[in-house]
Protein backbone atom coordinates (compact mmCIF):
# COMPACT_ATOMS: atom_id res chain seq x y z
CA UNK A 1 0.00 0.00 0.00
CA UNK A 2 1.40 3.66 -0.61
CA UNK A 3 0.93 6.14 1.39
CA UNK A 4 2.98 8.46 -0.10
CA UNK A 5 -0.16 10.48 -0.96
CA UNK A 6 -1.23 10.64 2.55
CA UNK A 7 2.33 12.25 3.72
CA UNK A 8 1.43 14.80 1.20
CA UNK A 9 -1.78 15.52 2.20
CA UNK A 10 -1.27 15.80 6.21
CA UNK A 11 2.41 17.54 5.80
CA UNK A 12 0.57 20.87 5.26
CA UNK A 13 -0.71 20.52 9.08
CA UNK A 14 2.73 20.88 10.24
CA UNK A 15 2.50 24.40 9.58
CA UNK A 16 -0.22 24.87 11.50
CA UNK A 17 0.05 22.96 14.70
CA UNK A 18 1.60 23.68 17.86
CA UNK A 19 4.60 22.21 19.28
CA UNK A 20 2.10 19.02 20.60
CA UNK A 21 0.86 19.09 17.02
CA UNK A 22 3.96 18.52 15.43
CA UNK A 23 5.02 15.72 18.10
CA UNK A 24 1.48 13.99 17.49
CA UNK A 25 2.28 14.44 13.45
CA UNK A 26 5.60 12.60 13.78
CA UNK A 27 4.35 9.83 15.82
CA UNK A 28 1.93 9.14 13.32
CA UNK A 29 4.56 9.09 10.21
CA UNK A 30 7.54 7.65 11.87
CA UNK A 31 6.54 5.28 14.26
CA UNK A 32 3.17 4.54 12.79
CA UNK A 33 2.90 4.47 9.00
CA UNK A 34 6.59 3.99 8.66
CA UNK A 35 6.18 0.68 10.71
CA UNK A 36 3.43 -0.65 9.34
CA UNK A 37 4.29 -0.30 5.52
CA UNK A 38 7.89 -1.43 6.22
CA UNK A 39 7.54 -4.26 8.74
CA UNK A 40 4.02 -4.98 9.81
CA UNK A 41 2.40 -5.86 6.28
CA UNK A 42 5.57 -8.34 5.87
CA UNK A 43 5.17 -10.23 9.78
CA UNK A 44 1.18 -10.32 8.74
CA UNK A 45 1.50 -11.46 5.41
CA UNK A 46 -1.11 -14.17 4.57
CA UNK A 47 -2.23 -14.93 7.72
CA UNK A 48 -5.14 -17.43 6.13
CA UNK A 49 -1.97 -19.38 4.99
CA UNK A 50 -0.06 -19.97 8.23
CA UNK A 51 -2.78 -20.64 10.54
CA UNK A 52 -3.13 -24.23 10.84
CA UNK A 53 -5.57 -26.79 12.41
CA UNK A 54 -4.71 -30.79 13.82
CA UNK A 55 -7.55 -31.42 11.40
CA UNK A 56 -8.77 -32.35 7.81
CA UNK A 57 -11.57 -32.15 7.97
CA UNK A 58 -12.74 -29.60 4.94
CA UNK A 59 -13.70 -25.92 5.94
CA UNK A 60 -12.85 -26.46 9.69
CA UNK A 61 -9.08 -24.17 9.52
CA UNK A 62 -11.46 -21.97 7.78
CA UNK A 63 -14.04 -21.18 10.37
CA UNK A 64 -11.50 -21.22 12.77
CA UNK A 65 -9.77 -18.78 11.26
CA UNK A 66 -12.64 -16.69 10.58
CA UNK A 67 -13.98 -17.05 14.37
CA UNK A 68 -10.63 -16.02 15.95
CA UNK A 69 -9.62 -13.63 13.52
CA UNK A 70 -12.96 -11.55 12.16
CA UNK A 71 -10.79 -8.83 10.81
CA UNK A 72 -7.11 -8.57 10.79
CA UNK A 73 -4.73 -6.55 12.40
CA UNK A 74 -3.25 -4.86 9.40
CA UNK A 75 -6.20 -3.86 8.11
CA UNK A 76 -7.94 -2.73 11.01
CA UNK A 77 -4.70 -1.07 11.48
CA UNK A 78 -4.99 0.62 7.76
CA UNK A 79 -8.47 1.81 8.52
CA UNK A 80 -7.77 3.36 11.76
CA UNK A 81 -4.67 5.23 10.28
CA UNK A 82 -6.77 6.67 7.75
CA UNK A 83 -9.47 7.84 10.18
CA UNK A 84 -7.12 9.19 12.54
CA UNK A 85 -5.33 11.05 9.65
CA UNK A 86 -8.69 12.45 7.99
CA UNK A 87 -9.11 14.90 10.81
CA UNK A 88 -6.31 17.19 10.08
CA UNK A 89 -7.27 17.74 6.31
CA UNK A 90 -10.38 19.90 7.71
CA UNK A 91 -7.71 22.44 9.12
CA UNK A 92 -5.59 22.16 5.67
CA UNK A 93 -9.11 22.59 3.89
CA UNK A 94 -9.91 25.50 6.18
CA UNK A 95 -6.84 27.46 5.91
CA UNK A 96 -7.36 27.12 1.71
CA UNK A 97 -10.67 28.53 2.04
CA UNK A 98 -9.29 31.11 3.46
CA UNK A 99 -6.60 31.70 1.49
CA UNK A 100 -8.85 31.54 -1.51
CA UNK A 101 -11.03 33.75 -0.15
CA UNK A 102 -8.84 36.06 0.73
CA UNK A 103 -7.31 36.14 -2.92
CA UNK A 104 -10.58 36.92 -4.39
CA UNK A 105 -11.35 39.97 -1.71
CA UNK A 106 -7.63 41.43 -2.85
CA UNK A 107 -8.50 41.35 -6.20
CA UNK A 108 -12.16 43.29 -5.97
CA UNK A 109 -10.88 45.49 -3.42
CA UNK A 110 -7.71 47.40 -4.61
CA UNK A 111 -5.21 45.57 -2.81
CA UNK A 112 -6.94 45.25 0.93
CA UNK A 113 -7.44 41.65 2.86
CA UNK A 114 -9.88 39.85 4.48
CA UNK A 115 -6.93 37.87 6.53
CA UNK A 116 -4.12 39.43 7.43
CA UNK A 117 -2.79 35.84 8.17
CA UNK A 118 -5.07 33.09 6.76
CA UNK A 119 -3.52 30.37 8.96
CA UNK A 120 -3.64 32.30 11.87
CA UNK A 121 -6.25 30.05 14.37
CA UNK A 122 -9.10 32.53 15.18
CA UNK A 123 -13.05 32.35 14.74
CA UNK A 124 -14.19 29.94 12.72
CA UNK A 125 -10.42 28.02 12.32
CA UNK A 126 -9.98 27.75 15.98
CA UNK A 127 -12.74 25.37 16.44
CA UNK A 128 -12.16 23.60 13.24
CA UNK A 129 -8.95 23.16 15.07
CA UNK A 130 -10.50 22.02 17.82
CA UNK A 131 -13.07 19.69 16.57
CA UNK A 132 -10.33 17.72 14.91
CA UNK A 133 -8.13 17.15 17.93
CA UNK A 134 -11.39 15.59 19.39
CA UNK A 135 -11.56 13.56 16.47
CA UNK A 136 -8.03 12.28 16.18
CA UNK A 137 -7.99 11.06 20.19
CA UNK A 138 -11.91 9.70 19.50
CA UNK A 139 -11.10 7.84 16.72
CA UNK A 140 -7.86 6.16 17.74
CA UNK A 141 -9.77 5.39 21.33
CA UNK A 142 -12.33 3.87 19.51
CA UNK A 143 -10.26 1.59 17.47
CA UNK A 144 -8.28 0.45 20.42
CA UNK A 145 -11.35 -0.75 21.74
CA UNK A 146 -12.40 -2.48 18.85
CA UNK A 147 -8.85 -4.08 19.01
CA UNK A 148 -9.42 -5.18 22.79
CA UNK A 149 -12.93 -6.25 22.53
CA UNK A 150 -12.37 -8.38 19.73
CA UNK A 151 -9.60 -10.26 20.27
CA UNK A 152 -10.12 -9.81 24.34
CA UNK A 153 -6.69 -8.34 25.00
CA UNK A 154 -3.86 -7.38 23.30
CA UNK A 155 -2.03 -10.70 23.86
CA UNK A 156 -1.84 -13.30 21.00
CA UNK A 157 -1.93 -16.87 22.23
CA UNK A 158 0.06 -19.41 20.47
CA UNK A 159 -2.39 -22.22 20.52
CA UNK A 160 -6.28 -21.96 20.59
CA UNK A 161 -8.77 -24.32 21.02
CA UNK A 162 -11.69 -24.53 18.04
CA UNK A 163 -14.99 -26.46 18.35
CA UNK A 164 -16.77 -24.42 15.72
CA UNK A 165 -18.67 -26.27 12.94
CA UNK A 166 -18.06 -28.76 10.75
CA UNK A 167 -14.63 -29.36 13.21
CA UNK A 168 -15.36 -33.07 14.04
CA UNK A 169 -14.28 -32.03 17.51
CA UNK A 170 -12.03 -29.69 19.65
CA UNK A 171 -9.29 -29.48 17.30
CA UNK A 172 -5.60 -27.96 17.98
CA UNK A 173 -5.09 -24.48 16.00
CA UNK A 174 -1.49 -22.93 15.79
CA UNK A 175 -0.73 -19.20 14.91
CA UNK A 176 2.39 -18.74 12.96
CA UNK A 177 5.01 -16.27 14.54
CA UNK A 178 2.83 -15.18 17.27
CA UNK A 179 5.56 -13.57 19.27
CA UNK A 180 6.90 -11.02 16.66
CA UNK A 181 2.73 -10.15 15.86
CA UNK A 182 2.25 -9.70 19.71
CA UNK A 183 5.68 -7.41 19.63
CA UNK A 184 4.44 -5.69 16.93
CA UNK A 185 0.69 -5.22 18.32
CA UNK A 186 1.57 -3.95 21.59
CA UNK A 187 4.03 -1.17 19.68
CA UNK A 188 0.57 0.11 17.73
CA UNK A 189 -0.97 0.06 20.94
CA UNK A 190 1.66 2.17 22.63
CA UNK A 191 1.68 4.51 19.88
CA UNK A 192 -1.94 5.02 19.48
CA UNK A 193 -1.61 5.95 23.16
CA UNK A 194 0.85 8.32 22.69
CA UNK A 195 -0.97 10.07 20.26
CA UNK A 196 -4.12 9.94 22.56
CA UNK A 197 -1.91 11.55 24.81
CA UNK A 198 -0.44 14.44 22.58
CA UNK A 199 -3.88 15.18 21.47
CA UNK A 200 -5.43 15.45 25.35
CA UNK A 201 -2.19 18.03 26.09
CA UNK A 202 -2.86 20.06 22.95
CA UNK A 203 -6.53 20.16 23.51
CA UNK A 204 -5.75 21.76 27.08
CA UNK A 205 -2.58 23.94 25.78
CA UNK A 206 -5.12 25.10 23.38
CA UNK A 207 -8.42 25.54 25.62
CA UNK A 208 -5.83 26.97 28.09
CA UNK A 209 -4.41 29.96 25.54
CA UNK A 210 -7.44 31.20 24.46
CA UNK A 211 -8.78 31.84 28.28
CA UNK A 212 -6.01 33.43 29.02
CA UNK A 213 -5.67 35.30 26.45
CA UNK A 214 -9.55 36.02 26.55
CA UNK A 215 -8.90 37.18 30.71
CA UNK A 216 -5.93 39.49 29.36
CA UNK A 217 -8.00 41.17 27.15
CA UNK A 218 -11.08 41.96 29.66
CA UNK A 219 -8.39 43.00 32.27
CA UNK A 220 -6.73 45.65 29.96
CA UNK A 221 -9.93 46.70 28.83
CA UNK A 222 -11.10 46.83 32.44
CA UNK A 223 -7.80 49.35 33.23
CA UNK A 224 -8.42 51.44 30.02
CA UNK A 225 -12.07 52.13 31.56
CA UNK A 226 -10.19 52.87 34.49
CA UNK A 227 -7.74 55.18 33.06
CA UNK A 228 -10.22 57.13 31.12
CA UNK A 229 -12.49 57.37 34.55
CA UNK A 230 -9.63 58.93 36.32
CA UNK A 231 -8.68 61.52 33.15
CA UNK A 232 -12.67 62.53 33.28
CA UNK A 233 -12.88 63.42 36.51
CA UNK A 234 -10.18 66.80 36.63
CA UNK A 235 -12.38 67.75 33.32
CA UNK A 236 -16.01 67.49 35.19
CA UNK A 237 -14.64 69.77 38.11
CA UNK A 238 -13.81 72.44 36.29
CA UNK A 239 -16.95 72.08 33.64
CA UNK A 240 -19.06 74.02 36.20
CA UNK A 241 -17.08 76.97 35.33
CA UNK A 242 -17.85 77.04 32.13
CA UNK A 243 -21.78 76.15 32.61
CA UNK A 244 -22.68 79.29 32.95
CA UNK A 245 -21.56 80.77 29.63
CA UNK A 246 -21.85 77.79 27.54
CA UNK A 247 -25.61 77.61 29.01
CA UNK A 248 -26.11 80.85 27.97
CA UNK A 249 -28.99 80.82 25.12
CA UNK A 250 -28.13 83.19 22.02
CA UNK A 251 -30.45 84.40 19.51
CA UNK A 252 -28.34 82.98 16.12
CA UNK A 253 -29.99 86.58 14.69
CA UNK A 254 -28.03 88.92 17.01
CA UNK A 255 -25.20 90.51 15.46
CA UNK A 256 -21.62 90.88 16.83
CA UNK A 257 -21.77 93.59 18.44
CA UNK A 258 -24.90 92.93 20.11
CA UNK A 259 -23.53 90.02 21.68
CA UNK A 260 -20.63 92.19 22.09
CA UNK A 261 -23.20 94.19 24.52
CA UNK A 262 -24.95 91.36 26.02
CA UNK A 263 -21.74 89.95 27.45
CA UNK A 264 -20.19 93.15 28.64
CA UNK A 265 -23.76 93.50 30.44
CA UNK A 266 -23.15 90.40 32.25
CA UNK A 267 -19.87 90.90 33.23
CA UNK A 268 -19.08 92.96 36.75
CA UNK A 269 -17.54 96.37 36.75
CA UNK A 270 -14.13 96.27 38.76
CA UNK A 271 -13.66 98.87 40.69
Amino acid sequence: MNWNWLEDLISGVNNYSTVFGRVWLSVVFIFRVMVFVVAAQRVWGEESKDFECNTKQPGCTNVCYDHFFPISHIRLWALQLIFVTCPSLMVVAHVKYREMKDLKYTTTHEGKHVYARPGKKRGGLWWTYLVSLILKASFDAGFLYILYHIYEGFDLPRLLKCSMDPCPNIVDCYVSRPTEKKIFTLFMVVSSAVCILMCICEMFYFICKKVKKQIKRKIDADRQASAETHELKPLSAAFPRHKSRSSLRVDPTVSNQNLNNIKTEETPTMK
